[in-house]
């Protein structure tokens, strides 16, 4: 299907500042990106570069005054999320170098803490997909999924106590699950096309069966018409900005998905 995405911000700036921004959608395996809008108001000198994580990523200094960011583009995405019952687990010594550092504890993420609680929760389940899969319906069962109910990033312990989150909370809880069972999980921020309230949104993938899947616990079935922007360990790798020194929070933030 064919999608058109936007993500327009607009800041009140007080001082001079930086920001590092991450809104431009890569074309690869499950999306194509045929046109893309960028626009700068007022135009600054931007500069791009490609992170890590492969994300593209733009620098830019904004002076004091209203400032506005407008993004939009035209992306080519599946009909239909793979899925794949019984792709196995990949033994860590065959991961691809990429890979390795999907499998550590990280700031949101403390997979460390959960060993039991996912083997617990994959009990019977065979390595590998089935596991990710079975910690996918536990969070959807288990976990309330708020829209707008946090506006910072909390992680999978904290999850874990107020059994409550947005869309990012879900993610982190999955990936801390996934990892203690030394499967790779990553998070993935972007866009989903008929998301309620529409608003940028955060899901993970599952590194089995010599590739990467996607997992949404927040969805009741996992469908087309996702968009990805980012990739990273977690929230703190994939903000859609960046801003150094005192807060700059948008003035607005509009996001727009439709079928074209």
């Amino acid at each position: 299907m064919w999608l058109y995405t936007s993500c327009d911000l607009t800041f009140d700036i007080t001082i001079p500042t930086h920001f590092v921004l991450m809104l431009r959608p890569r074309s690869g395996a499950q999306q194509w990106v045929a046109r893309e809008e960028y626009r700068l108001v007022p135009s600054v000198p931007a500069f791009e570069f490609t992170d890590g994580y492969g994300n593209l990523c733009q620098r830019l200094t904004v002076s004091p005054g209203h400032f506005a960011l407008y993004t939009a583009a035209e992306v080519m995405t599946v009909d239909y999320m793979d899925r794949a019952p019984g792709a196995p687990f990949v033994d860590i010594q065959n991961l691809p170098d990429a890979a390795l550092c999907y499998l550590l504890p990280s700031r949101y993420c403390e997979s460390d803490r959960f060993g039991q609680m996912a083997a617990s929760i994959t009990a019977g389940r065979w390595a590998g997909y089935d596991q990710v899969a079975a910690i996918e319906a536990w969070l959807r069962a288990t976990i309330r999924y708020t829209p707008g109910c946090s506006d910072i990033p909390l992680s999978a312990v904290e999850i874990n106590a107020k059994q409550a989150g947005v869309c990012r909370d879900l993610a982190h809880f999955g990936i801390a699950l996934c990892r203690s069972l030394c499967i790779p999980a990553r998070m993935v921020v972007g866009y989903l096309e008929g998301l309620e309230p529409m608003d940028l949104h955060a899901w993970f993938e599952a590194y089995v069966g010599g590739r990467w899947y996607t997992f949404d616990p927040t969805q009741a079935e996992l469908r087309g018409g996702y968009v990805a922007v980012g990739y990273g360990r977690d929230a703190a790798d994939v903000a859609v900005y960046n801003q150094f020194g005192p807060p700059a929070y948008p003035l607005t933030q509009k996001v727009c998905v439709r079928r074209m």
